[in-house]
This record gives structure tokens, sequence and C-alpha cells, in this order.
């Protein structure tokens, strides 16, 4: 299978072109080739998206909008099992999670849908202002352009959806670079929106490296905005290159969570373990760093380590695993290498395993400190540690001890202590008695300090996608 960017509704796969293979991380079996864009490319697919947002997207009445959307929706829940054995074949994400994922991308077409028909301004009160009398003041909120969209591997069809269908609501157009390593999902849902009767070229695909296509696009002086998933170094590069470009970058996390010695053990565990393994902790918000009240610290432990234990890690395709491949090779030996390094400096390991190719067995980490890689980093990986603590102002401090604050949980039948430890926590979003790894597609998310800037979630992304016109009218009396 050759597939190459999608410009204009042409599809350029020429035979002579550079390609990159893409594997399954499973088994490493060849499941696709991608013919590379060139910059010239690169520079077609911006150049007509932004002729056809002038000639026609930007006068697209939300309606019509809104049903393309739908229509996509329409079409994503018929061929559901389709694109759920694409993410799962692609990314090694097991199948039953592949197929949750592929029901909240419906679910945020059907949001985008609705959304686009509810842009609204607001009239403002000039006479509250001297010298206002007898004048009005409209805002109305106007599409931007062009939106380049850069997304990351572990979420190929949703994280996809968080930032085209807010734009295409919006009244923009859209150039799309995904991950190298699950381009396949990307393609179909480019070419399912085309058949859902959007305009061409208002989506385009452009298939490449971060250096060779995603930094032109950056740079690019017709791209409006930039949306961009993936880590900080990148994020911060794009931040420096991108000029008076809007953005949204959604960046890192190393989540904490907070359980005091009234939480629900038996419950919490279980979504904790889910939280931390799942997609083997190839998440954003991820559980990673759980502190646990000294009071109920080793019964916690226990149950976690009872949970993990139930886990089954194998193949993806089967029903009943839990835990499948990481991406590469690479990034499963980096995991490997921080929890020996992390057992080399004292940690203990009380669940976990040799590493097996791709696959890094769920591993939990205690008698941690805070300058360990596992603690103090991004682990991307299947990989918590369990912290004890005493006083709730210490547990508060150590989770905010972080250069990133994207998701927290805190975990507490106090609520007095639950709102008071929420409000405390430096985090883009916190969650009380739920996992951190819990996400709706209909809340802002987005993080502070260096896990980015702006917010996803399909009303606030649809706002990041826009920006704000001011008309004044001075009447004659």
């Amino acid at each position: 299978m050759l597939i190459g960017s999608i410009i204009n509704g042409s599809e350029r796969n020429e035979q002579d072109r550079e390609t990159h293979e893409v594997r399954n991380p499973f088994n490493q079996e060849l499941i696709g080739t991608i013919a590379l864009a060139s910059p010239e490319d690169l520079d077609d697919a911006v150049n007509s998206a932004y002729e056809i947002y002038e000639k026609t997207i930007r006068h697209m009445p939300a309606h019509k909008r809104g049903e393309i959307l739908r229509k996509a929706a329409q079409l994503l829940d018929e061929r559901k099992e389709e694109f759920a054995q694409s993410i799962m074949i692609e990314s090694g994400k097991p199948i039953q999670q592949s197929r949750t994922e592929v029901q909240r991308s419906v679910q945020l077409l059907l949001y985008a849908a609705e959304e686009a028909k509810n842009i609204t301004g607001e009239v403002v009160p000039m006479d509250a202002a001297i010298g206002g009398e007898n004048r009005m003041g409209m805002v109305k909120k106007k599409s931007l352009g062009v939106v380049g969209a850069i997304t990351p591997f572990n979420f190929p069809l949703n994280l996809t959806l968080h930032k085209i269908a807010p734009a295409i609501a919006a009244g923009n157009t859209v150039v799309f670079k995904p991950a190298e390593k699950t381009p396949i999902t990307g393609y179909k849902i480019v070419k399912l929106l085309h058949e859902s009767g959007l305009p061409e070229a208002a989506l385009n695909l452009v298939l490449g490296t971060g250096a060779d296509i995603g930094q032109p696009l950056v740079e690019h002086e017709k791209v409006a905005k930039i949306s961009f998933t993936g880590s900080v170094p990148v994020g911060k590069g794009i931040q420096k290159s991108a000029g008076f470009k809007k953005l949204t970058l959604e960046l890192g996390s190393n989540s904490p969570i907070l359980v005091f010695d009234d939480a629900n053990i038996e419950d919490l565990a279980v979504s904790l373990i889910k939280g931390g393994f799942g997609y083997s902790g190839q998440t954003c918000i991820s559980v990673q760093r759980i502190y646990a009240h000294t009071n109920i610290y080793e019964q916690l432990l226990e149950k976690l380590i009872e949970e993990t234990n139930k886990l089954k890690v194998g193949d993806p395709a089967d029903e009943s695993v839990d835990i499948g491949p990481m991406i590469t090779e690479e990034a499963a030996k980096r995991a490997d290498e921080w929890i020996k390094k992390a057992v080399e400096e004292g940690a203990k390991a009380e669940v976990g395993g040799e590493r097996n190719g791709n696959i890094v067995p769920p591993t939990i980490l205690t008698n941690v400190n805070k300058e360990m890689h596992v603690v103090k980093k991004e682990v991307f990986a299947p990989i918590i540690s369990v912290i004890p603590f005493e006083q709730e102002e210490d547990a508060i401090a150590q989770a905010n001890d972080s250069i990133y604050g994207l998701q927290a949980a805190v975990f507490t039948k106090n609520i007095d202590r639950a709102f008071r430890v929420a409000d405390q926590i430096e985090s883009g979003g916190v969650w009380i008695n739920e996992s951190s790894t819990y996400r709706q597609d209909n809340y802002p998310y987005g993080g502070v300090k260096q896990s980015g800037v702006g917010r996803e979630g399909v009303k606030y992304a649809v706002e990041e996608m826009l920006e704000l016109k001011f008309i004044g009218v001075k009447l004659e009396r």
C-alpha cells in the first residue's frame, strides 16, 4: 500500500519519490509505505488552502459546515471497525482501546457540528463609557484562514480531529501533517471528510518529517495558526519560529495523583492502573506520580500491584489484551533504561520485568526521589511511581514541583479538602475522585507551565480558531 499527500484532491504518490515505511509496532510487519512530500508540495498545499478559503470557505454558511461535520460523524460511525483496526495496526494500541478512540471521535465530530452553528458575538454597551452616547458597538467572531495541524502518533484519529474538526467548524481551511509513524489513519480521515462534502482543497494532507515538512508549515506566511501536540522541545521550537501566528501547543506532562487516607482504595486502584498503563502509558495525561498518605500507603500499593498482575500483555489484536507494544523499540529501550537507572539509584521495582522488543511490562516503582527521571520527566511509558506523604501541604508541594501542569487528580471523600487541594494544584485540569487520564472532548483541555498554551476541547478549540473584530457605529439623533 503506497499512499501520498493529498493536495487539492490529488494524491501525490509517484513511484520516484522518497518513501518511508510504516510498520506494525507489535510484529514489525510492513503495513504501508508513504511517499514523502517535498517543500514544493507543502507550498502547494498551503496556497490551495489559502485560495479556497478566500474564494469559498470564509463565505460558507454555518449550517453547511455543520452538515459536513455531521455527515463525517455518520460515515465514521458506519466504518468504526475499519478505523479501529487501522489505529491498532499502525500504533499498536490494543483493539478495545482503539475502538474507544473511534467512538470518541464520532462524538467529537458531532460536537463540532453543533458548535459550527453556535458561534456568536456580542453587543457592547458603548454608553458605559463617558462620551459613548449615541454609539453602538458590535463584536464579531471571524475565521482565521489556513490552520496548520501537526499531530502525534498516540491518538492518530482523536487528536487529529481535535484540530481539524474545530477548524472546519470555525470556517477555516487546514493543512494537516500527521506523525510519520501513524499516517494511515490520518490519510483515511482526510478521504472521509472529502467524501462528506468538504471541498477538497479545504483540507490538504502532507506526509513527511517534522524537519522537512513541519517546520516549513510553521513558518509559512499564509498560515494563520498552528495547532500542535507533541514534545516540549518541539513545542518550544514552534513557539520561536511561528512569528505572530496564533498557537495551540499541547505538550508533555507527568501527572500527579494525590490519594488521601479517606479515599476508596478498591475503586481508585482500578482507575489508576487503567490510567497509568493504558496504551503502554503513551498518553500525555497518563498516571505517573501517585502520592499516597502514609496511613493507606501500604494498602494502596498492595492493591495497585494486585490490579497490575491482572493485566494481559501481548498482541494488540487480541480482544483480551490490555497492554501492547510501545510505538518503537527505541522508545521501549529508553523506558527500560529509565527503570534500570532508577533501581540503580535506590528505587524498588514492585512489579515489572524484562523488556521484550517493543513491549515494556507495566512497572510500579517505590522508594523513588524527585530527581529521578521517572519522577521528574515525562515517562510516556508504562511506569508508575508510588510515593508516601504525611501532610497535605507537602503533597501539594511535591505535585507542583514540576515544569509540567496538564492534568492531575485528587482522591478524597472530604469535599472541603477536595476543592481546596484542587485549587492549589498547578495544572490546566484537576479531577476529583477520577484518574488524571480521563478526558472528555467537550471540556477545556490544555496545560500551564511547560505543558503548553491554549486549549482544546471542541467548544474551546473553536474559540482558539477565531479572532475578534469590533465594528462601531455612531448614530444620528
